[in-house]
């Protein structure tokens, strides 16, 4: 069986062949402003502008936790806003990571990477801000994605 690819450098610049699917965790209450996403929209400004109308129209759409987006930003890249935490703050309910949540996202990752024949790069989802565990989130990642037979690179950013 494959496993994760592990790696130093930005989740955002990929830098294998072919087709890629960048996914990471948002909040569930339309918030975007600090983490990885800040890198995402420096990047390119539509995963942002398309969170914040799906958040905006959630009364009419499917934006909850454990829901996924994926927006083209490239022709050959798409990110993925996957809906894996409950608010922003960690309190009386814990920290706002839910792993159920990022592991429904996940499958839903899972399905597209297949579609568009994509390899998957992410940050430590759900490890930053969310305060999530890694060693509950990597069995996720590894069962949804590595043993579907998708290609999954990790990136920790910095020295």
């Amino acid at each position: 069986m494959s496993e994760i690819t592990y790696v130093r450098g930005d989740a955002t610049a990929p830098s294998v062949k072919g087709v890629k699917l960048i996914a990471h965790v948002c909040n569930d209450i339309g918030g975007w402003g600090k983490g990885f996403v800040l890198a995402l929209s420096r990047r390119w400004p539509e995963p942002e502008a398309a969170y914040r109308a799906w958040h905006r129209d959630r009364a009419h759409n499917d934006f909850g936790l454990g829901a996924t987006q994926f927006i083209q930003v490239e022709k050959y890249m798409w990110v993925a806003n996957l809906i894996g935490q409950r608010g922003i703050r960690t309190g009386s309910k814990g920290v706002p990571v839910r792993y159920e949540a990022i592991g429904a996202g996940l499958a839903h990752v899972a399905i597209k990477a297949a579609e568009l024949d994509a390899s998957v790069h992410m940050p430590r989802i759900g490890c930053g801000l969310a305060g999530g565990d890694w060693s509950r989130v990597e069995p996720l990642i590894l069962r949804r994605l590595v043993e579907r037979g998708v290609a999954v690179t990790v990136y920790d950013h910095g020295e």
